[in-house]
């Protein structure tokens, strides 16, 4: 929705929410959850799963995955400077360690696979930061988390009421 303050500048706030997807069909996020659990239960850590989450969730523009995962970013021990710059990680010299920055270049290069797929310089310093094991789990959390924004993002899943709110 639009609004025009006395100013004559255009506010866009969050429209409606379109459909409670849970209170439709359980199962949907059921099955998406046993995914979860997985990506979840993997060697790559909290800390970094929770980069991949805000990456992917700010490619999609999901608010209300980039609220959760932010809030456990800060849990898992990110500093709020880091979490604030995972946008421009590839400008913030040494912020992101080789590990975070392979799995932010192919969190960006999944999310955004129709604009030329997963290119071979981002596959080559994947390769050279986990095992083919870790890889797996990182191609998991990813799609996870993809599924989770394009869910989220078609229903215009309403943000949490929070008592600071």
């Amino acid at each position: 929705m639009t609004t025009t303050p006395a100013d004559g500048s255009e506010i866009t706030t969050a429209a409606p929410q379109r459909i409670d997807i849970p209170g439709v069909d359980p199962g949907v996020y059921k099955a998406v959850l046993a995914l979860q659990k997985y990506a979840s239960s993997s060697s790559l850590g909290a800390g970094l799963m929770t980069l991949i989450d805000i990456r992917a969730s700010q490619l999609n523009g999901c608010a209300w995955c980039l609220d959760m995962h932010t809030d456990q970013a800060r849990e898992a021990g990110h500093p709020q400077r880091k979490i604030d710059l995972v946008a421009a990680w590839r400008d913030t010299g040494a912020m992101f360690d080789p590990r975070e920055r392979a799995a932010l270049a192919l969190t960006e290069q999944v999310t955004l696979i129709a604009d030329g797929g997963v290119h071979d310089t981002v596959w080559a310093a994947v390769t050279a930061q986990f095992t083919e094991t870790e890889i797996v789990e990182l191609m998991a959390a990813i799609s996870v988390i993809n599924v989770w924004n394009r869910l989220n993002v078609t229903a215009r899943t309403a943000l949490p009421i929070r008592s600071q709110d």
